[in-house]
């Protein structure tokens, strides 16, 4: 699994002129599933996530979590995250789960994000085309890859 957090003070997506989902402060989350992600990996991120503390303190450090500042999620699957730019100019996805298994990874990550941080997170739609909009905070931006757990 690999995702890119970005602190926003705002982000939404929107699906055929309609807003699907939106959040003021919080992260924005793009997220690419791997065909062998298992229950494991996606505990870990959610975790991960849920307690990265890139938020700013009453000092202005980054000391605070999403769940420390009461941030809200939305959260955009992506497996355009997994494009190899090795050979040629095309990308190629074949390391991206496909859509019969990374539906079902997506909707367990966005189960156990709203676990971790007890409240609902806002989603797109698995495959659609979205139009994201967001206003980065800082900025700042962050990627973390399950198979690279540095």
């Amino acid at each position: 699994m690999r995702i890119v957090i970005q602190r926003v003070t705002q982000a939404s997506v929107v699906i055929e002129n309609k807003v699907k989902g939106e959040i003021g402060h919080g992260l924005l989350l793009l997220a690419g599933f791997y065909d062998d992600d298992t229950e494991e990996d996606l505990k870990w991120m959610a975790g991960k996530v849920a307690q990265l503390r890139i938020f700013g303190d009453a000092e202005g450090k980054m000391n605070l979590s999403v769940q420390d500042v009461q941030g809200d999620l939305l959260v955009i699957s992506q497996f355009t995250l997994y494009a190899s730019t090795k050979k040629g100019n095309r990308p190629s996805y074949i390391n991206a789960a496909p859509p019969t298994l990374a539906v079902p990874l997506y909707e367990r990550f966005v189960t156990l994000l709203e676990a971790s941080l007890g409240k609902k997170v806002q989603t797109g739609e698995f495959g659609a085309d979205m139009k994201v909009s967001l206003l980065n905070d800082g900025p700042v931006t962050i990627t973390i890859d399950t198979q690279n757990k540095e």
